[in-house]
């Protein structure tokens, strides 16, 4: 009459098969977070100088880069990201600003981590980001002209113009700290 035990078991492959397709899409979606997410936390981090609005921007920058594909490359999470900063800070692509070359020497001093991370926050957003990208993470000067849009010739300005104003900033530190008594 009726073969119920041939139909049952069609029935269970289908929904095995739509099970172990449905685990195969979230271990690949899981892997594109783990294989992204600490670089992404870290510029996230950098930019905003807060943890809470750090992690915020990490989630909201892979539920973009997830609509968008369902397996996005570090280029689509990095793209992600770079929305996602845009809407938060003035990124604009400005010439960047002229600075003088007076008391830039740091001499043969190390630089405290504590002073050049304070110092990096200092630095206008799209410096910042640019800087980042490029001497933190290691981004060529192709890619970040890629993501943000804008000719190499002007990330390179830009870069030099944070790297500058980085000095300025750490020189004054420096002379800051130099000049401040010593704490017995």
């Amino acid at each position: 009459m009726f073969n119920l035990e041939r139909e049952f078991s069609k029935q269970n492959s289908g929904i095995v098969a739509s099970k172990t397709a449905k685990q195969s899409v979230e271990q690949r979606q899981r892997d594109v977070f783990e294989s992204h997410r600490h670089r992404t936390f870290a510029l996230a981090f950098y930019m905003t100088g807060n943890e809470v609005e750090a992690e915020e921007i990490l989630s909201n920058t892979f539920v973009r880069a997830f609509q968008a594909a369902d397996q996005p490359d570090a280029f689509g999470v990095d793209s992600a990201l770079i929305t996602e900063l845009a809407e938060r800070f003035s990124l604009k692509h400005e010439q960047p600003h002229a600075v003088s070359s007076g008391e830039m020497h740091l001499g043969d001093r190390n630089v405290r981590r504590t002073d050049l991370e304070e110092a990096v926050q200092e630095l206008p957003p799209f410096e910042r980001l640019l800087f980042l990208l490029r001497d933190v993470e290691g981004y060529s000067v192709e890619s970040i002209a890629t993501l943000v849009n804008i000719p190499q010739s002007q990330v390179q300005r830009t870069l030099l113009s944070a790297r500058i104003r980085l000095r300025q900033i750490l020189a004054v530190c420096a002379s800051t700290r130099a000049k401040a008594p010593e704490a017995a």
